[in-house]
C-alpha cells in the first residue's frame, strides 16, 4: 500500500462506496462494501423489495468516512490498519470447508435464490392462468411476503440466541456465588 494518495481522488473515490477503500490499498475491505452496495440494489430491484434499500445511506456514510479517517491518519497507524473483508468471507472459504452453520446458511440463500429466479419466469404464466385480481393480489407480492417471514423468523431467531446466552450467562454467575 503507497500512503501518499492525491487528495482530490481520494475525495472523488470515496463518493463510490467501496471504491475508496481500494484507492487506498483496502482491496478486501473495498470490495466487500462494493458486493454488498451493489448487491442490495439487485435484491430491492429484482425482488422489488425497496424496503432494504434503508441501508444503502448507512452503508454509503460508512464507506466514505472510513476513507477520510484512513487519509487523516498518520504513517504508522495507517500501516497498523489490517486490510480485511466486512464480513471475513475469507476465515469462512479459506479451509475449504464450511461449517455446519455456515453450509446451512450458504445453502438456504442459494435455494431461496433459485426460488425466486423461478418464480419470476414462472409467474409469467400464472398470469394467463388466474383471473386479474388474483394475480395482482397474491401472485406478484410472494416474493416480499417470502422474504419479510425470513426476515421475521432471522430476528426471533436472534432473540432466542441471545436470551439463551443472557440465561447461561445468569446460571453461571448463580454456579460462581
Amino acid at each position: 500500500m503507497t500512503r501518499k494518495k492525491s487528495g482530490f481522488l481520494t475525495f472523488c473515490f470515496s463518493l463510490i462506496p467501496g471504491a475508496g477503500e481500494m484507492y487506498m490499498g483496502f482491496m478486501k475491505q473495498g470490495l466487500s462494501i462494493m458486493f454488498v452496495f451493489w448487491g442490495l440494489i439487485f435484491m430491492a430491484a429484482y425482488l422489488n423489495i425497496s424496503q432494504v434499500l434503508f441501508i444503502l445511506p448507512i452503508l454509503w456514510c460508512y464507506s466514505f468516512f472510513n476513507v477520510h479517517n484512513l487519509r487523516g491518519m498518520s504513517d504508522e497507524e495507517f500501516y497498523a490498519v489490517e486490510d480485511d473483508y466486512l464480513f471475513h468471507l475469507d476465515r469462512i472459504f479459506s479451509t475449504g470447508k464450511l461449517g455446519k452453520k455456515q453450509n446451512n446458511v450458504l445453502a438456504g440463500i442459494l435455494i431461496f435464490v433459485g426460488i425466486a429466479v423461478l418464480w419470476n419466469h414462472l409467474s409469467r404464466y400464472l398470469y394467463w392462468l388466474l383471473p386479474d385480481w388474483i394475480y395482482w393480489a397474491f401472485v406478484d407480492e410472494i416474493p416480499q411476503i417470502v422474504v419479510a417471514v425470513i426476515l421475521i423468523a432471522i430476528g426471533i431467531l436472534l432473540i432466542r440466541g441471545k436470551k439463551a446466552a443472557l440465561d447461561k450467562e445468569e446460571e453461571e454467575k448463580g454456579v460462581n456465588l
